[in-house]
């Protein structure tokens, strides 16, 4: 079942977000029954010919990929999708006007301007038909990130945009623009806000945390794990 489809039924998906590459914390992953993996092609290099390689991995295991873009990019966004991901996740979403030009390069006219093709790894090489392809692709889930003052200012609108499926705060990034340590008050009291936003307007919530103990306290709809975090800390106690 497509992750979108789960979370329509109000499952509470759980996934690592990892650096490329990463092809044995893919499969760990995998192995391990997480729900999804994010891969982060943010902070972590942007190399489709490695990233098609993490995907077919997973998808070997029955894991579903998001992946983070670096930007907004509607020619970053086609390649990702067309390689097989299930959605994506864009930072510094600050208004609903930037909102709605990610929803548009992430779907398929009429809906979005994504440009159409079958024989990608998306569509099977052509081994679908076009009509399944479009079908297939109403599945495609986006999140927004909201990670800086004027995003915290606009997260009702951001969130209630059509085909917004979920909202991200970045908690580093928006301590930095909000002027204040990571994990100041403010983070915190800014984070929940958003939360309520996104909820009133029916968007789910993702939310990155860097343990197991922290995960199970978490309230969001998508805990994304993060797995640089953890492995450095499992190392330390070695």
């Amino acid at each position: 079942m497509k992750l979108k489809s789960r979370l329509r039924a109000g499952e509470r998906l759980r996934g690592g977000i990892l650096r490329l590459p990463a092809e044995m914390l893919v499969e760990l992953s995998g192995i391990a029954e997480l729900d999804y993996v994010l891969v982060d092609c943010e902070h972590g290099p942007d190399d489709l010919v490695a990233l098609q390689q993490h995907l077919a991995l997973a998808q070997a295991h029955g894991l579903p990929v998001l992946v983070r873009v670096g930007r907004a990019d509607p020619n970053q966004v086609l390649r990702i999708l067309d390689l097989g991901a299930e959605g994506i996740v864009v930072p510094h979403v600050e208004s609903a006007r930037e909102a709605e030009e990610v929803v548009r390069s992430a779907h398929y006219p009429p809906r979005g301007d994504r440009g159409f093709a079958t024989y990608s790894r998306a569509g099977r090489f052509g081994a679908v038909s076009a009509a399944e392809h479009l079908a297939a692709a109403q599945d495609v889930l986006v999140i927004a990130m909201v990670e800086t003052g004027p995003g915290v200012e606009n997260a009702a609108e951001i969130a209630a945009v059509d085909g917004v499926d979920g909202v991200w705060v970045g908690p580093a990034d928006l301590a930095v623009s909000l002027g204040v340590p990571p994990g100041d008050a403010a983070v915190h009291r800014a984070k929940a806000e958003v939360h309520r936003q996104a909820r009133a307007a029916g968007a789910a919530v993702m939310s990155i945390v860097s343990s197991a103990e922290a995960g199970a306290a978490e309230d969001a709809d998508f805990v994304v794990y993060n797995l640089a975090h953890i492995l450095l800390n499992t190392f330390r106690e070695l």
